[in-house]
């Protein structure tokens, strides 16, 4: 197979910021994640939890929501309210671009 075999839907190059974080949460559950900044998702940041390779695309919006972070995490209801409690600070307002 050839790269003229396939039928792009989207290919795109931009700069991003990446920030990688490791902490305890107080119920000792650790989280290595890589944030992601972009203008790809209408504000919203690709937030990528390392150590089992699973990623969600989150804005403040998506913290409030019920069962998200548990469901693109698979974490329990308690590990997802600490998770939220640290997103809060990172994800910040989201902000549409064209």
């Amino acid at each position: 197979m050839v790269l003229k075999d396939y039928d792009f839907l989207s290919d795109s190059t931009e700069q991003t910021s990446t920030r990688f974080v490791t902490f305890i949460t107080p119920g000792l559950k650790r989280f290595d994640l890589a944030i992601l900044t972009t203008n790809r998702f209408y504000g919203k940041k690709l937030v990528t939890d390392l150590m089992f390779g699973r990623s969600a695309i989150l804005g403040p919006d998506d913290l409030e929501e019920e069962g998200v972070l548990e469901a693109a995490f698979r974490i329990s209801e308690e590990e997802a309210a600490e998770l939220a409690q640290f997103l809060t600070l990172v994800l910040g307002a989201v902000n549409f671009t064209d």
